[in-house]
């Protein structure tokens, strides 16, 4: 099929590439003329697994290209608008670039053509845009992602399921077949539950870490382990193991602001979703109370050099929205006498978001040395595999580290004689720093 990718983002890109790799003919429209030379060099400007050489292959192959606005007139079997819907300040999702674009096809498209949404758009918005493209020839479906930054191609290629939102059953049948070979359970249902099941996805998960948060925090109050508590319930097949790990929060492009909508536009349909606000309220609170115990394990932040290990809110990205790492700058800045920071990947995007004065790091031993405290706030395996014993030598006492995804081995980290403390651990906190 012919197809057009509107935004190459993280979905966009992704949808663009494992497209074309499975035979279709796609353009991809990218308005930024930056991202657009990259793109149209083979160069991804996202980080992400395997992306760079996927693009490279499909644009050797010249089933991808790239252009700076729609084609007009726009003649293909699916228009697949994959644009960004960030938060505004009262939780509600900005849908002005998804509207600009709509409006655009409404005049653009002379024949038949399918709309298929994969950006994220509150219940509803569907709904509204089907009525809105009554009068042309197009037709619209639900088609939301569930990809994971870091391990979007491979959740592309094998997904947990395909859900398809339409009333349309031409519409839907077009949707099935671009994921032709794709190996999934397809979910065929109206366009608000399509958008309501990506939502709801999204806001179990975030339930769940704040969950394991709050219960991690009740562990160091009772001496508890809470990777054994974490282990424990897991195992338990109604529960399952993933989202367990007791951390700082949740953080990202996708999870604190769909929390936010859903909790938003429940309140505006005259629902209250409680328990999301808490969960919520948790993860807010969760760096807040790490920010306190490391506060508590320096002796004050007054003339203390601290270093913030990770940018990026998991490993394997770029991407600094809404990360913990950004957050804890925020909030220890200002106290601390110098902060010094390495992130392997996401430094060139953190630099304009940075207050003055944070020093920008070459690797882990040059941000630690000489620092009293180190906050582990992202879990990149070479933090996990420095040389924690050089690390040591090279700092100040108190020696503090607040591991804060429990990535490190705390038996080892007491043994060589630092003020360690992980997140819900038992045996991780130094001697009479209980809290």
């Amino acid at each position: 099929m012919n197809v057009i990718v509107i935004g190459a983002g993280y979905v966009g890109l992704v949808a663009a590439c494992c497209l074309a790799n499975s035979g279709h003919q796609v353009t991809c429209v990218e308005r930024n003329p930056v991202r657009l030379n990259l793109l149209q060099k083979g160069i991804s400007p996202i980080l992400e697994k395997d992306m760079e050489d996927l693009l490279c292959w499909v644009l050797t192959l010249r089933r991808l290209s790239f252009a700076a606005s729609l084609p007009a007139p726009v003649e293909a079997d699916a228009v697949i608008i994959a644009v960004g819907t960030p938060s505004l300040p009262n939780g509600a999702t900005d849908l002005s670039d998804v509207y600009t674009i709509c409006a655009e096809l409404a005049e653009a498209v002379t024949g038949p053509v399918t709309v298929v949404m994969k950006s994220t758009v509150p219940p509803g918005t569907g709904i509204k845009l089907t009525r809105y493209f009554r009068s042309t020839p197009i037709t619209y479906a639900s088609n939301p992602e569930f990809l994971r930054e870091g391990q979007a191609i491979e959740d592309w290629l094998h997904p947990s399921r395909i859900v398809i939102g339409t009333d349309d059953q031409q519409a839907s049948e077009l949707v099935e077949r671009l994921y032709a070979g794709v190996d999934a359970p397809v979910i065929v249902t109206d366009i608000t539950s399509a958008e309501l099941i990506k939502y709801s996805s999204n806001a179990f998960l975030v339930t769940k870490i704040s969950f394991i948060n709050e219960i991690a925090n009740y562990c160091e109050l009772v001496d508890a382990n809470i990777e054994d508590v974490a282990r424990g319930i897991g195992l338990d097949p109604r529960i399952g193991p993933h989202f367990l790990r007791a951390g700082l929060g949740y953080g990202g492009s996708c999870f604190p602001k769909d929390a936010r909508a859903l909790d938003f536009y429940g309140l505006n349909s005259g629902y209250d979703f409680r328990l999301l606000k808490s969960t919520i309220e948790v993860n807010t609170k969760q760096l807040m109370l790490a920010s306190h115990k490391f506060r508590q394990l320096l002796g004050g932040l007054s003339e203390k050099d601290i270093a913030i290990l990770g940018l990026a809110f998991k490993p394997y990205t770029d991407d600094i929205r809404e990360s913990p790492g950004m957050n804890m700058i925020n909030l220890l800045h200002g106290e601390a006498g110098e902060i010094r920071i390495y992130d392997p990947a996401a430094m060139e995007n953190a630099l304009p978001l940075l207050p003055p004065g944070i020093i920008l790091a070459a690797d882990i031993y040059s941000a630690t040395a000489g620092a009293h405290g180190i906050c582990l706030v992202t879990d990149w395996p070479e933090f996990i595999d420095a040389d924690w014993m050089a690390i040591k030598m090279s700092m100040q006492s108190p020696y503090v580290v607040l591991d804060g995804r429990n990535a490190l081995n705390q038996n080892e980290m007491l043994s060589l004689g630092f003020n360690y403390m992980g997140i819900g651990r038992r045996t991780g906190m130094a001697v009479g720093s209980r809290l």
